[in-house]
């Protein structure tokens, strides 16, 4: 026997690690499943987003679309467009593209309009 043979702690076993992984991974996908993000995840058990992401498929667990994240809402928008102001007025003045400004109109709570010119 060598000295890593006797050392203490060393001599885990096929099914104790098998154990152990099949634990994180029931954990990773009980906490995804939960709301967790991948990302959030991968930083609390130090792994990576593939290595994460991978766990969760096999596992059969159906992604969640990954969020758009949307810019801070510019200052009277909101306003400016109740007012009458078309989306891609709004997405000029702002420096922002109609989609995004549109996605943040939505996420406001704001109902649009109807598109084009109403008589």
């Amino acid at each position: 026997m060598t000295e890593e043979d006797d050392s203490p702690g060393e001599h885990t076993g096929a099914t104790e690690r098998g154990d152990d992984l099949g634990s994180l991974n029931d954990e990773l996908v009980r906490l995804y499943n939960d709301g967790e993000t991948i990302e959030g995840l991968a930083a609390r058990y130090a792994l990576s987003y593939h290595k994460v992401r991978i766990t969760l498929l096999a596992a059969g667990v159906t992604l969640r679309p990954p969020k758009i994240q949307l810019p801070p809402t510019p200052p009277g928008l909101v306003n400016a467009y109740l007012s009458g102001r078309s989306i891609r007025q709004l997405a000029d003045i702002h420096g922002m593209s109609y989609n995004q400004t549109r996605r943040i109109l939505l996420a406001e709570g704001v109902t649009l309009r109807p598109r084009g010119r109403q008589q």
